[in-house]
């Protein structure tokens, strides 16, 4: 009796034991909102343009994109360089190509993300560490420019508003962000019918009715 009692304390101890080795279970990961990764771009052209932000692969470059965002740095800044068949690009306060933020510029983050139609990647000057704060999407895929841009984001919707923008290295009557948010801050789009750009009015036509009156 004494013996079967000593062997169940044994096992009752190495049971305990073994538990006890067992790595504590990892606390769950905080659940991401995915929200916190939309980019809305409100354009001109008459809609809503929403990007998928990814920053598990250039965390940098999405930070930068949503603090400047936050800020209203982009709320009406124009698409200053547009090339049909490649890209419309933004984001330079100025409007003129070399501007941006206040913000130091930004290391490279090139990444494995094709240039498809609808990627949105970081301009930059000759330099492959100078992005800032200008950025462009775009029209048709452009494969030479892997590796040697940092591409962070992709159109999942409004894809026809980036197509409408006009094209021009300036264009004449350049097309504008609106207002851009980040889909987690439940920003509601602007009245689009309201900012559509207006058409030119038609001329007067002239009768032989209106020839034949006499001038006062």
């Amino acid at each position: 009796m004494l013996r079967n009692f000593v062997f169940l304390m044994l096992a009752l101890f190495a049971t305990a034991w073994a538990n006890a080795q067992e790595p504590a279970a990892a606390a769950p990961a905080p659940a991401v909102n995915e929200a916190e990764n939309i980019l809305h771009l409100d354009l001109s052209t008459g809609g809503r343009v929403s990007i998928k932000l990814f920053a598990d692969v250039a965390p940098a470059h999405v930070d930068r994109i949503k603090t400047l965002t936050r800020q209203g740095f982009y709320n009406g800044v124009v698409f200053h360089r547009v090339i049909d068949g490649f890209m419309a690009q933004t984001g330079d306060p100025t409007g003129t190509g070399t501007g941006g933020s206040p913000l130091p510029d930004l290391k490279a983050e090139f990444n494995a993300l094709p240039h498809l139609r609808g990627t949105v990647s970081m301009a930059r000057a000759q330099s492959e560490d100078s992005a800032n704060s200008q950025f462009f999407i775009c029209f048709l895929p452009r494969f030479a420019l892997d590796g040697k841009y940092t591409a962070f984001g992709r159109v999942i919707a409004g894809m026809q508003y980036v197509d409408a923008i006009q094209r021009g290295e300036p264009p004449a009557t350049p097309d504008r962000i609106v207002q851009a948010s980040i889909g987690a801050d439940n920003v509601p789009p602007p009245d689009f019918a309201a900012l559509a750009k207006p058409t030119a009015a038609a001329e007067p036509q002239i009768t032989l009715d209106d020839l034949s009156k006499p001038l006062n």
